[in-house]
């Protein structure tokens, strides 16, 4: 697995085993949430072990992580073919949020999580391995 993000044609950030984490940030989010995302991300066992089972971490695997912003992961397609994003929070919220994540991730890693720049036209790039795609969503933890 290898992925990167590139901003006005250059190359940003890039990391290679280990995780890309596209990150939405939703109005009515908390850091409580955040302590709940950053425990899966750290902890789920996705990565191969010796006999080949999904049985390790990327703390476990010592592998790296490119969080970026993704607030189209909010989108509403319920109705017609545009889609809404009215769940998205605002810069006040998801900056804050979105930072707290990754800082929090880093500490937990104990390395720095790579990232994009909020807000700006990025253009992300993604080798995946397996490939295994999962979603973590902090309202669907109960």
């Amino acid at each position: 697995m290898e992925s990167s993000v590139a901003i006005d044609g250059t190359v940003y950030n890039a990391i290679g085993k280990g995780l890309m984490v596209l990150v939405g940030v939703e109005n009515g989010d908390t850091p409580a949430d955040v302590d709940w995302l950053v425990g899966k991300t750290a902890g789920m066992r996705i990565f191969d072990d010796e006999n080949g089972v999904m049985n390790r971490s990327v703390a476990d695997i010592d592998g790296e992580v490119l969080a970026i912003s993704q607030f189209t992961l909010t989108a509403s397609t319920k109705k017609g073919n545009r889609p809404s994003y009215i769940r998205a929070a605002g810069h006040d919220l998801a900056v804050p949020l979105y930072e707290m994540y990754c800082n929090k991730l880093s500490d937990a890693l104990g390395k720095p999580v790579k990232r994009g720049v909020f807000g700006a036209d990025m253009k992300v790039s993604l080798i995946n391995d397996g490939p295994v795609t999962i979603v973590i969503d902090s309202r669907l933890r109960e």
